[in-house]
């Protein structure tokens, strides 16, 4: 497998970018193409071993940033590291391309130069978040801050088969994020959806609150961006404020101190099942074509497992699925 990579886009770009990179093809044995200045990715390059690695470069001299406006970037930026890593999946040069640049910018990018699967309407961000009992995705986690019955409907069967393809979750069970767990709850949307995806879908198992998402008993929960994006950041702002919370109380006297130390490993084991490096990035569902949009921050570790998540989704023939599924769905019709 081949992974085209925006060496420069995100936050710690490129050296955590690149040092990410490199980890993925030496311990995941991918080929790289990773995409930039040229001049820069060299320099990187230089501070690590890269002997029986095959990694190549394509020279791009333009970075989107994150305070431009994604169409226009997309349109006028055409040498930059995003838009020349879409163009060479396009053509056939990789088979996924993954980056940490503009969240806007990568769903742009996705939808004007790979185009939407043949049956979808809507792309949507699909991060894979940790639940008590196992992995769960939500779709969509932003892309769309308004929806129809009809995109929660394909939602639902991108994430059933990205969720037993990647996660390896035999028949994952779907649900609506809605405000009560009874079918007429909602608004106009979610009860519309519930009796579509009831009708369409055996393993569409109802609505869940959002107090009962974080327990795993759902495997891929959808609802629209707007929502689905307010699940997302207070689900990882909550987990954030728990580990500083628990950290300062830790760390208040001798006593907690040496208390902290004998729960260290549970600790450490806690902290690695709700750390959002450990599952790498947000597949961007529903274009033709495999994208994975690792978070800004991304350190090494995180922007390793994006690319881990890409080849996953790669070697479970994820697109394949999908687009049988859609085709299935649409006869069905």
């Amino acid at each position: 497998m081949r992974v085209i990579v925006d060496a420069m886009g995100g936050d710690n770009a490129p050296v955590e970018i690149i040092k990410g990179a490199v980890e993925a093809s030496r311990e995941f044995n991918i080929d790289l193409l990773l995409v930039g200045k040229e001049e820069i990715i060299n320099e990187e390059l230089k501070k690590y071993n890269t002997s029986g690695l095959n990694i190549e470069i394509y020279n791009a001299n333009e970075v989107i940033e994150n305070t431009e406006s994604p169409t226009m970037a997309i349109r006028r930026k055409k040498d930059s590291s995003l838009v020349v890593a879409f163009k060479l999946l396009k053509e056939g040069k990789g088979d996924a391309v993954v980056s940490a640049g503009s969240t806007g910018a990568i769903l742009a990018g996705g939808l004007f130069l790979l185009g939407r699967i043949k049956g979808i309407d809507r792309a949507a961000l699909t991060p894979v978040l940790p639940g008590k009992k196992s992995p769960f995705v939500i779709v969509d986690a932003g892309a769309n801050a308004d929806c129809k019955p009809n995109n929660l409907l394909q939602f639902a069967v991108m994430g059933s088969v990205y969720a037993n393809s990647v996660l390896g979750i035999d028949n994952p069970k779907v649900a609506i994020a809605n405000i009560g767990s009874e079918e007429e709850k909602g608004n106009e949307l979610t009860k519309q959806s519930y009796s579509l995806l009831k009708s369409k879908l055996d393993n569409f198992v109802g609505n869940v609150e959002g107090r009962d998402i974080p327990e795993g008993n759902v495997h891929v929960v959808v609802c629209d961006g707007f929502t689905g994006n307010m699940i997302l950041k207070v689900f990882e702002g909550v987990a954030g404020t728990i580990f500083s919370i628990l950290k300062e109380k830790i760390m208040s006297s001798t006593r907690t101190k040496i208390g902290g130390l004998l729960l260290k490993p549970v600790f450490s084991s806690f902290k690695k099942q709700f750390d959002y490096t450990e599952y790498g990035g947000a597949i961007l569902l529903g274009v033709d074509g495999l994208v994975i949009k690792a978070h800004g921050s991304s350190n090494a570790k995180a922007f390793r497992n994006a690319i881990r998540q890409a080849k996953n989704a790669f070697d479970g023939k994820m697109l394949n699925i999908i687009k049988n599924q859609l085709e299935k769905l649409i006869e069905t019709e």
